[in-house]
């Protein structure tokens, strides 16, 4: 199971590929927090939001910056920021109402770690109370929003904000880093500090 990295300068050509790729075993496209010309909520994604709904396939933001010119502005410490894109661009999905507009679309936030969940659900909270919306109860879920932890978050905290079934966790596979955990799971069993059920899901 592997993730498509699509052309998206060119839409028609992102496209194509996308459809290529689903047939032939993608689970997912990646995308960073920052792409191209445009941030994620930007029209020039739209259509690849639409098909890849209509094909039942998520997008997965990952770290990372997928613009040339930001990158070099960060110079040679691009990493922090690498990671605080995942954040904003899943905020500004939100708030420019990109679930709703793509009912079907299931996005993820890759390798960011999840303690970030708490503050994101609050200020969209405040912010659209400000705006006269009335929040929903279960932000991440009622968006379709999917976050993948590391077993060093605060996970019981984490899951009161985000809810139990919108955690997901990965062994991050090949990397040699603090996310790299090929037992994550037993090791979030041997913690304890949650349920069996939910370390299930």
């Amino acid at each position: 199971r592997w993730a498509v990295q699509l052309p998206l300068l060119s839409m028609d050509e992102a496209l194509t590929e996308l459809r290529w790729a689903t047939e032939h075993g993608a689970c997912a496209v990646f995308m960073r927090g920052l792409e191209t010309h445009y941030p994620l909520h930007h029209p020039h994604f739209f259509p690849l939001y639409e098909e890849a709904a209509r094909l039942n396939i998520p997008i997965g933001i990952h770290s990372g910056i997928g613009n040339a010119a930001v990158s070099e502005a960060f110079g040679n410490d691009p990493f922090r920021t690498a990671k605080l894109t995942v954040i904003g661009a899943v905020h500004a999905m939100v708030m420019h109402g990109i679930p709703q507009r793509f009912p079907n679309l299931r996005i993820g936030a890759i390798e960011v770690a999840a303690q970030w969940i708490p503050h994101v659900v609050r200020d969209i909270t405040l912010r659209n109370r400000k705006l006269g919306v009335e929040p929903d109860e279960e932000l991440l879920q009622a968006n379709r929003l999917y976050v993948a932890c590391q077993t060093d978050d605060d996970l019981p905290y984490v899951i009161e904000h985000a809810g139990e079934d919108m955690i997901m966790i990965g062994s991050d596979y090949g990397h040699a880093d603090n996310a790299s955990e090929l037992l994550a799971l037993k090791g979030l069993r041997e913690k304890g500090e949650m349920a069996p059920g939910v370390i299930d899901k």
